[in-house]
């Protein structure tokens, strides 16, 4: 069975700077490449940074779909074969944002997956999606697309997984917490849950790079459709490169046992 070539690149976007950033981001898709991924994912809000103090700030360095940062995504998309999957902050109407993500194939087709739910203070600064998370038809599989607090609501994965996602790509930003001693990060944890649960390889891309008195997890982790990691699965507060090959194939097969099947065994009058 082939298999495909998924990275994640756990970088440190700089908090307004978005020429900085597309610079950061334009080196690790091209070291992607190099490193022969078809699918290459990027942090939550790579474009712009996270803890922005209010939505005059979201608002300020936040780009429209046909801004520079996408422009260039889909110019390297273009160039290198390759699928990018990476987060920013879009510039809607009437001075709103949202905490968005890109899914850009090399044929130049663009998909958008805004936030639906938001973590924390995001609440006052970025509208919420009201879409759910996308499942896109690609020439390597069928991707889907969602973002950070999203992976908590096992609903939510749910609904990209009985839409038939293959591999889920989730940019995160997830901030670090005291945890005991010896302990993994839940977030890390939940990914593996849900990848299990659903039979579909999860992707998610931490980042790293203290932000305002902001730690993070750097928790980057592929995952499995058995929910094993592949690479990452550690807090490592540093830059990472994750490389994974991946026979996303195997997501399309939900049985477990000779009378079990992940999905057709769920009860929904029951719940």
């Amino acid at each position: 069975m082939s298999t495909v070539r998924v990275v994640c690149q756990q970088l440190a976007p700089c908090l307004g700077n978005a020429e900085h950033n597309r610079h950061l981001s334009g080196e690790a898709i091209r070291g992607a490449a190099t490193l022969g991924a078809q699918v290459v994912v990027l942090p939550e809000l790579m474009q712009s940074g996270y803890v922005f103090n209010d939505r005059q700030e979201a608002f300020d360095v936040s780009e429209a779909l046909d801004g520079p940062t996408l422009s260039l995504w889909k110019t390297l998309a273009s160039e290198l074969n390759i699928i990018v999957v990476a987060g920013f902050c879009e510039r809607l109407e009437d001075g709103q944002v949202a905490n968005s993500a890109a899914l850009i194939e090399p044929e130049g087709r663009l998909t958008v997956y805004r936030k639906a739910h938001l973590w924390d203070r995001e609440k006052l600064i970025f509208t919420p999606g009201t879409e759910p998370p996308p499942v896109v038809e690609t020439a390597v599989g069928r991707i889907a697309v969602m973002i950070c607090y999203d992976l908590e609501l096992p609903e939510w994965v749910r609904l990209p997984a009985l839409a038939g996602a293959d591999l889920l790509c989730a940019p995160v930003n997830w901030p670090d917490a005291p945890r005991p001693a010896g302990e993994r990060p839940g977030e890390i944890v939940r990914v593996q849950a849900n990848a299990a649960v659903n039979r579909m390889f999860i992707a998610a891309c931490d980042r790293h790079g203290k932000e305002r008195g902001v730690d993070w997890v750097g928790g980057s982790v592929i995952v499995d459709a058995d929910g094993y990691p592949q690479a990452g699965a550690v807090s490592h507060q540093q830059k990472q490169v994750l490389v994974a090959d991946l026979s996303l194939m195997q997501a399309r097969d939900k049985t477990i046992s000779a009378h079990n099947h992940v999905h057709q065994d769920r009860r929904p009058g029951l719940y």
